[in-house]
Parts: C-alpha cells; sequence; structure tokens
C-alpha cells in the first residue's frame, strides 16, 4: 500500500535553519506531483510548496518564499523542504501530500490531493 513518511522535524531558534524530508512508497513516484503543507493550532491546514512531477515547476506560498525550498529525488523517492530563516510562525505540523497527474492550477488545494503522511512538527522559538 501507499505510504508517505515525513521526517526532519523538531526545535529550532528563530532564524535558523531544518531540512524535512518525505519518503514515498507504494506508487510511481515520478508520475506524482508533491506538497507540503503546515497545520498550526487553532488554524485550518495551509499550502506551503508544490513540485512537479520532474522537479522543475515549484510554487510557493508568499509568506516562505525565499526562504523555503522545495526539492526531489526521483530516484530516492523523496521530496524535501529546506526551511531557511525560520520565524516563530512558522511553526505548525508539516504534511507532505501527493496527488498523481496533479492539474497544477490545484497544487495548493488540499481537498485535491491523495495521500498524506502523518506529519513532523516544527517548532521555533523566539
Amino acid at each position: 500500500q501507499v505510504q508517505v513518511v515525513e521526517s526532519g522535524g523538531g526545535l529550532v531558534q528563530a532564524g535558523g535553519s531544518l531540512r524535512l524530508s518525505c519518503a514515498a512508497s507504494g506508487l510511481s513516484f515520478s508520475d506524482y506531483t508533491m506538497s507540503w503543507f503546515r497545520q498550526a493550532p487553532g488554524k485550518d491546514r495551509e499550502f506551503v510548496a508544490a513540485i512537479n512531477w520532474s522537479g522543475d515547476i515549484l510554487y510557493y506560498t508568499d509568506s516562505v518564499r525565499g526562504r523555503f525550498t522545495i526539492s526531489r529525488d526521483n530516484a530516492r523517492n523523496t521530496v524535501y523542504l529546506q526551511m531557511n530563516s525560520l520565524k516563530p510562525e512558522d511553526t505548525a505540523v508539516y504534511y507532505c501530500a501527493a496527488r498523481r497527474d496533479m492539474p497544477w492550477y490545484y497544487r495548493a488545494d488540499k481537498d485535491k490531493y491523495d495521500y498524506w503522511g502523518q506529519g513532523t512538527q516544527v517548532t521555533v522559538s523566539s
């Protein structure tokens, strides 16, 4: 069956960096758009970043553009989120999501994704 597993979260001071990883199995990884979402306590799950199947088209929400970088390694069935210059408002549970043959205009819509990981906690202290 399909498994999506995030790792790499933790506690970091403001201005620091973390690198999240998301390993997928049980699917044809290179057919899938992969994205990161996050959910802070008491808030809705929000889109963070997306990468198309080949890794040459990227998209970020405005609040992380220039600080976060999404990338993928199709040989390793893994997508990454490099997070730099972290702020306390980046504190959330970060989720990886996958959708096959994703129409690109749906990239930020959490309801359009087929598979989700269990999430990894990122806490940024001030």
